[in-house]
């Protein structure tokens, strides 16, 4: 017997799948739900994002050159389900945080990581 909780993810995918047609231009959303991603996690790591994206036009508005502090930051705070690199490659695919997507891609590219 499923649980409410186990219920509600379900829910929630199958709304993020009625609202993506062509699951290939949709990385992020597919990684979200072969993840088991819920509508919590979802939402913390979009909370994530965003704290991470005002710090970095905050960072650089004062002149700073090295974000690697916010890259790290995010690989701890993300979810154990997911990976990084795929997180941040799914997401600057989708066009979310794009400014912020481009400068954790040209980091981890600078340290040989290979990276979309």
């Amino acid at each position: 017997m499923e649980n409410k909780k186990d219920s509600s993810t379900k829910a929630f995918h199958i709304h993020l799948l009625t609202t993506t047609l062509d699951m290939e231009q949709y990385p992020f959303i597919r990684m979200i739900i072969e993840n088991n991603i819920s509508k919590q996690e979802y939402d913390e790591l979009f909370e994530l994002l965003e704290n991470l994206n005002k710090q970095y036009k905050a960072q650089k508005k004062d002149g700073l050159l090295d974000f690697t502090s916010l890259l790290l930051h995010f690989a701890g705070m993300l979810n154990a389900k997911l990976h990084p690199d795929k997180v941040i490659i799914a997401l600057k695919k989708e066009g979310y945080y794009p400014s912020l997507m481009n400068e954790f891609m040209r980091i981890l590219k600078e340290n040989g990581r290979s990276v979309g």
